[in-house]
């Protein structure tokens, strides 16, 4: 299992950097000084490759979502604890990687699709709830349809044709992420996020 851990490790920071289409097996290998045979044997082709580095990529962000809304203080502070790992986890992310998967590595980008509709949704959802609970976001608030607002501006991001000179995917997810706090907070919430802000600047 370390080696297959190691593997889909080297695997996926190369499809980070540079898609997937570009990176063969060959290279993987080469990278790693291993034998394509050793790829094979843990991985039935390169698509099975594509598909468990980016489950894997996948179920590390959920993982630490669950975890920042555990230590998070209110709704206001997992958002911004959104946001730091945000800028961990898609920082120098190539959004080439998203089309490749759409285009070439359907289970993969079924993966993908299923996180947001499932996991992410239930995530924002209960984020909402909470802020409207505590007082912090606004009580008429549309959930659902912020729900689905939300998660098509996390696509957003992986299209860069949306944000012409932009290069920086974590930089566009965070922009529209503060925003779409600002637009969802009252007042009280809205004193909150410039204290937050003000903090994250401090450190």
């Amino acid at each position: 299992m370390e080696v297959q851990e190691r593997i889909l490790d080297k695997a996926f920071s190369l499809f980070r950097q540079f898609g997937t289409r570009s990176i063969t097996m060959d290279d993987i290998a080469l990278k790693m000084g291993l034998s394509k045979k050793t790829l094979y044997a843990h991985f039935t082709d390169k698509d099975d490759l594509v598909f468990q580095s980016v489950s894997g990529f996948i179920h590390n962000i959920h993982q630490e979502c669950l975890a920042n809304k555990q230590r998070s203080k209110d709704a206001i502070d997992e958002m911004f604890l959104v946001m730091e790992m945000i800028d961990k986890r898609l920082r120098n992310i190539n959004p080439v990687i998203m089309l490749d998967l759409q285009k070439y590595h359907a289970k993969a980008f079924q993966a993908f699709l299923d996180y947001q509709q499932q996991d992410l949704a239930a995530m924002i959802k209960e984020n909402l709830e909470r802020g409207i609970h505590d007082g912090l976001y606004r009580p008429d608030l549309n959930i659902s349809i912020l729900v689905n607002y939300r998660i098509q501006g996390c696509t957003a991001s992986f299209q860069p044709e949306n944000f012409p000179g932009e290069h920086d995917m974590d930089k566009v997810q965070k922009v529209l992420l503060e925003n779409f706090l600002y637009g969802v907070a009252s007042s009280k919430g809205y004193k909150l996020i410039e204290k937050y802000k003000q903090l994250s600047q401090n450190i």
